[in-house]
């Protein structure tokens, strides 16, 4: 009797029979107000573990592959040092790596990547790229960052706002500059989370509602423009702004730099918001430009705090993505 042939009777899958269907995080609106409540109870508690060098390993032998087709510095360092703490292990892809989109077509690139690890992050450019990378993908997909969204920030941001003041529900964060990515992101956030955001742009540069709104729109009260960047901070629990000109917008730089001269965040706007507020920038931050030097190093800052919260939020959103709640 010839023995039988694994080939033949067919290797099983490595997605389990009866599973959940796979979850994406490629906007800040594909999680529900219950999750971030226990995404942000969970990264408390692994930042504890991380404080204390206490070992949190629940994802041995799983495998990331991390795509950038835009430079990084905190989404690397974050990502990757995370995923090592969990147990996990990283492949690092750069577009001169890879073939996204290049000399593949990006279906293909998700179906091979998606057989060979167990989570795929993805920093580019067009939000179509990844969304149409998680369509093929047997495996979740987080967005690292795209020219629409920046998800993973603004988890980090308000992880770090209610680390130091308490629950963000009936606040008011002061968006200060681009109507870009950053601003798209507070703006879903403010939908399911319930607080507001005050928004000032110069012209031209205003926040595309269509982008931002997401599956859930939004909602009223939680979004409001200002033409005066000093009348969106006044009594504002945080301000925040990002750079002037974010990467691939390189050759308007100087037309920005006229355009935003009246944005840059200062000791002023920060005097008319609550005593107690906040100021957040996602970094690289240029002194000078966008946010004066005293405020980005002032007491009222928490920049740097942010920054390692990336890493912490993260590795409670890979692990449930991988392996849902934990108790």
């Amino acid at each position: 009797m010839k023995p039988a042939n694994p080939i033949s009777q067919g290797i099983p899958s490595t997605i389990a029979k009866g599973a959940p269907p796979v979850r994406h995080y490629l906007q800040f609106s594909d999680l529900t107000a219950d999750e971030y409540a226990y995404l942000l109870e969970r990264a408390a508690f692994i930042k504890a573990k991380f404080k204390t060098f206490t070992r949190h390993q629940p994802l041995v032998d799983r495998t990331m592959a991390m795509i950038f087709e835009k430079a990084s510095t905190r989404t690397r360092v974050s990502f990757e040092a995370g995923m090592y703490q969990l147990g996990g292990s990283v492949v690092h892809l750069t577009t001169g790596d890879s073939q996204l989109g290049r000399a593949e077509p990006i279906e293909d690139s998700a179906r091979v990547i998606s057989r060979m690890a167990d989570l795929v992050m993805i920093r580019t450019f067009e939000q179509t790229k990844i969304e149409r990378f998680a369509e093929y993908s047997r495996v979740p997909v987080i967005n690292g960052l795209t020219n629409e969204f920046h998800p993973c920030q603004i988890l980090a941001d308000i992880f770090t706002f209610i680390e130091h003041r308490g629950p963000i529900q009936g606040k008011t964060v002061a968006w200060v500059g681009d109507g870009n990515n950053m601003a798209n992101t507070w703006l879903q956030a403010a939908t399911l989370l319930g607080f507001k955001v005050n928004v000032s742009t110069p012209r031209g540069y205003e926040v595309d509602e269509k982008i931002a709104s997401g599956p859930y729109g939004i909602s009223a009260g939680s979004y409001e423009n200002f033409s005066n960047p000093l009348d969106a901070c006044h009594g504002a629990d945080l301000v925040t702004t990002d750079v002037w000109t974010s990467m691939g917008f390189e050759a308007e730089n100087e037309v920005r730099k006229q355009a935003f001269e009246a944005w840059r965040v200062s000791a002023a706007m920060l005097a008319v918001a609550q005593p107690e507020a906040l100021f957040m920038h996602c970094l690289p931050a240029h002194r000078g430009e966008e946010v004066d030097a005293d405020v980005l190093d002032g007491p009222q800052s928490v920049v740097w705090d942010e920054a390692e919260n990336r890493m912490h939020v993260q590795k409670a959103l890979m692990e449930y993505l991988l392996l849902g709640r934990q108790a």
